[in-house]
């Protein structure tokens, strides 16, 4: 029987939800009070139990007195990147004026509003950090600039939410405390259970959202599990929609079939409503089966009662999803105008769809239900009719992407440059995983012979910000098949080379640097990968032929002017060495003074360069640093995080210009500031990830700088909370990680261990050719770790091979400092005079923190109140609080009289 013309849409009564409606508008009391307080909820629960609607009524009960923006997770836009971000806030910024909309995105206009589809993108790749960052400062400022309205975000359907809008929301809920902003966000607690059968489903597309989810209930101020509805409440649902008094047993069959869930309940009553059944005993036996009929299987055959045309224009919209436009849905139906408008409204009346000028399923479930129903081979027709569609209809290949990535692979190249169109539409917005999707799905279509290895190459490139092992296999395919240009090979190893390194296979970067090299023709690019190899090398923790290497580096670069992109990149490397090895620091600076333009990055040694990479800069700026003209390494670092805040670089780059401009200041001595920077690089690293590169680096430098400052429980609490220590990385720690581990043992009083720590440090260093011991103290803390153990014939081994480094390397830094480990051993005449040369040098130098050190015992050693007020004076100047503390009680004794 065909379904009757429905009368007024049923309502769906929110009982039993009194509890958690009264915690939301609590929440939304506080968001509104003279102290704005805002926060993350998170109400969950099964299919059908009722969390749109409860999300409605709150953003019902909130409108008059906030702004409330609201999105929708969609089963079959998951692989669309920011859907659910555009519906939260384009409604919003396109009432914006131009100005004004400018204004709330700053300086990120350019990189984050191409992600809302608000501007097209002006570079080829966004860095995904960048554009979440954007979004939150778009989301802060328009929560702060609602003129006391202050902003709802309604979120449902929050396990179908794409990837990118779910990673954003989960990193920015930490923020929301602070701000004039609540988010109610409603999820399926059964997120990874098939919507039909509620049994585990395999997909793939689950598993990033239930990890995100788990993300935000960690962060929720209130995460509620809606139940069931009780008998009373399913009766209540009976009398309101069927009116009189439903009989006991036609209630008490409702609530057994329906098992509580409201939109069942509702459904199941309207069926009765529209077969005009009465609700009395004798039709309770018919309840079972009209409930199937509600839902799956039984949903489709009540559909197909409606007739092969309304059946394939559900089926259209299934395909195309939400928002459905009816011409759109009509064309891939193959209907004309007037039988779209009335399949249209025949299915809006057999509540299967909802709306007029743009369509919507009226739930979840039917909408599942609908798409599962298509049969296969029909639906990848209409998936592959949608994506010509759209791409005749002007809106790009990214957006006819989630088409394809349905289409059955079919050896079409014509589809294969849509992927990779679409891939590259992706990137430019900030979607490396939509990216990587696409260039997926165009490998197994497959690609034409000639062109299998430049997809690999692309796909290898898009895994590279989120899957350095996908990037490492993929490039490694492409360049063991043709195809590959000569430019592409060259980059691809370099690429390749990069997440090796990044996989803390430091080796392995190096070897196929240099194996490409040796195959490589001389020019340009042969010189690139031998640059890579030289660098590889020396960031490896260990080496093969260090001595070699270095030899090999100085015939290539010392004699270079620095005309050129490959040879300032090389004067980078060689400077970077020549520092290690504790060469004349003089033609340390030389170097790099070279490597540069006017003082400045140029390209080939430029912040963003992709081709040679942030790296080298680097190198130059930490020689400096090492030189002692941190001051020079402070305007590079500078200009390294303006360079990466411009271009929107705010993952692991911006969290290594922080920490390089750390370890400048602390080189500087001002260790106040050097500590906010190494915690500044910290967070961001913390946000990309775990055990990166610049974890260990800032890590190890704020130990230092901690120790510096006298904090030794406060420095032992970071190392053991980033397991600083062995097992030590591939790469090279900066500074030297074990000689920072040896040295907090012994301020710590863990002699023996130090001992042990900085003796091994020691030979490590010694056997590569490394001896600047202000990049790596070893030798001075083994002195003084020596004479702590009673052991002071070893101690002044140590002190010999300290002085004699630091007279090759030639700063004052350097010698101040093997001058007061000398002073260590000498009589206490003596001990006055080293320590007066050390404090005449160290003035000299930048070091306030060694140069106050160096006051401090040639105080001690003299008796002298002026020396040791100078001492007390700089060290509280550099922020080493313990050692001005120090430094005025041991003036206070030496001024107590008799």
């Amino acid at each position: 029987m065909l379904p009757s013309p429905a009368e007024e849409p049923l309502p769906v009564p929110l009982l039993e939800r009194e509890p958690e409606l009264a915690a939301a508008i609590r929440a939304v009391d506080a968001l509104c009070g003279p102290a704005p307080s805002g926060g993350l909820l998170i109400y969950r629960g099964e299919a059908g139990i009722g969390k749109t609607a409860l999300l409605a009524e709150i953003g019902r009960r909130a409108s008059g007195r906030c702004t409330v923006l609201s999105g929708t997770g969609a089963e079959t836009m998951t692989s669309v990147p920011f859907h659910v971000v555009r519906q939260l806030l384009l409604p919003a910024l396109l009432a914006e004026p131009e100005d004004r909309l400018r204004r709330l995105f700053g300086d990120r206009f350019d990189l984050t509003a191409p992600a809302l589809a608000l501007a097209p993108p002006t570079a080829p790749l966004a860095d995904p950090q960048g554009v979440r960052d954007g979004l939150d400062r778009v989301v802060t400022r328009l929560a702060e600039q609602q003129r006391g309205k202050p902003l709802v975000v309604l979120v449902d359907d929050a396990h179908w939410a794409d990837t990118e809008s779910l990673g954003w929301l989960a990193a920015f809920a930490g923020r929301l405390p602070a701000l004039p902003l609540l988010i109610v966000l409603a999820h399926r607690s059964d997120a990874c259970a098939d919507p039909r059968t509620g049994s585990p489903r395999q997909d793939a597309r689950t598993e990033p959202a239930a990890t995100l989810l788990r993300r935000l209930g960690d962060q929720a101020r209130l995460t509620v599990t809606l139940g069931a509805l009780t008998r009373d409440a399913s009766d209540d649902l009976a009398r309101a929609a069927l009116g009189g008094r439903p009989e006991d047993p036609f209630c008490r069959e409702l609530w057994t079939v329906t098992g509580g869930n409201p939109y069942e309940t509702v459904e199941l009553l309207a069926t009765v409503r529209d077969r005009r059944l009465a609700p009395v005993a004798r039709t309770a036996g018919l309840l079972r089966e009209l409930g199937a009929s509600a839902r799956g299987s039984g949903l489709v055959t009540r559909l197909e009662q409606l007739g092969g045309d309304a059946t394939r224009f559900a089926w259209a919209a299934a395909v195309l999803g939400t928002d459905i436009a009816p011409d759109l849905a009509a064309h891939l139906a193959g209907l004309d105008g007037d039988e779209a408008a009335d399949c249209a409204r025949r299915l809006c009346e057999a509540r299967v769809l909802t709306g007029t000028d743009r369509l919507e399923f009226s739930h979840p479930l039917v909408a599942t239900a609908v798409y599962q129903a298509i049969p296969p081979a029909f639906r990848t027709a209409l998936h592959g009719r949608a994506a010509w569609a759209v791409t005749q209809a002007g809106h790009g290949a990214a957006a006819a992407s989630r088409h394809l990535l349905e289409v059955h692979p079919d050896d079409d190249p014509d589809v294969v440059d849509q992927l990779r169109a679409a891939a590259r539409e992706h990137l430019a917005v900030g979607a490396p995983d939509a990216a990587r999707r696409c260039l997926e799905r165009a490998l197994q279509e497959p690609p034409p012979p000639d062109a299998y290895a430049d997809v690999l190459y692309e796909l290898g490139c898009a895994a590279l910000l989120t899957c350095p092992d996908a990037t490492v296999r993929h490039l490694r395919s492409a360049l063991d098949l043709p195809g590959l240009d000569d430019a592409l090979r060259t980059d691809a190893t370099c690429r390749l080379a990069q997440a090796l390194a990044h996989s803390n296979r430091m080796r392995e970067a190096s070897e196929a640097v240099a194996a490409e090299a040796r195959r490589t023709p001389a020019g340009p690019a042969r010189t690139r990968l031998q640059a890579a190899h030289f660098m590889y090398e020396s960031f490896r923790a260990t080496e093969d032929d260090p001595e070699g290497r270095s030899r090999r580096l100085t015939a290539l670069a010392d004699h270079l002017k620095g005309t050129d992109s490959a040879e300032r990149a090389l004067l980078s490397l060689r400077a970077f060495d020549a520092m290690l090895r504790g060469e004349s620091a003089a033609h340390v600076v030389d170097l790099c003074d070279r490597a540069l333009l006017d003082g400045r990055p140029a390209q080939g040694v430029g912040w963003t360069d992709t081709e040679w990479g942030f790296e080298t800069p680097s190198m130059v700026g930490i020689a400096y640093a090492f030189t002692d003209r941190p001051d020079r390494a402070c305007d590079l670092f500078e200009e390294a995080v303006r360079a990466y805040e411009i271009s929107g670089w705010s993952g692991a780059h911006l969290a290594f210009a922080h920490t390089l401009l750390g370890l400048a200041h602390r080189r500087g001595g001002d260790l106040p500031l050097a500590e906010t920077f190494l915690r500044e690089g910290l967070r961001l690293a913390d946000r990309v990830g775990d055990g990166l590169a610049v974890h260990w680096d800032a890590v190890c430098l704020l130990v230092d700088t901690l120790l510096a400052r006298g904090r030794v429980a406060e420095a032992r609490e970071l190392a053991d909370r980033y397991a600083f220590g062995a097992p030590w990385p591939s790469a090279m720690v900066l500074p030297d990680g074990p000689t920072v581990l040896g040295r907090l043992l012994l301020a710590e009083g863990r002699v023996r261990e130090a001992v042990t720590e900085l003796e091994a440090a020691g030979r490590a260093l010694e056997s590569r050719g490394r001896h600047n011991g202000i990049w790596a103290p070893w030798a001075c803390d083994l002195a003084r770790a020596h004479l702590a153990a009673g052991d002071p014939e070893s101690a002044a081994r140590a002190v010999a091979s300290a002085r004699t480094h630091a007279e090759r390397f030639g700063t004052d830094t350097a010698l101040g400092e093997a001058l007061r480990c000398a002073a260590l051993l000498a009589r206490p005449d003596e001990a006055a005079r080293l320590l007066g040369r050390a404090v005449r040098h160290l003035e000299a130098s930048p070091s306030t923190y060694e140069h106050a050190l160096a006051r401090y015992e040639h105080g001690l050693a003299l008796g002298s109140a002026s020396e040791l007020a100078d001492a007390a004076d700089l060290a509280a100047a550099c922020g080493a609080d313990a050692l001005a503390a120090e430094a005025q009680q041991a003036l206070a004794h030496i001024r107590r009289p008799e």
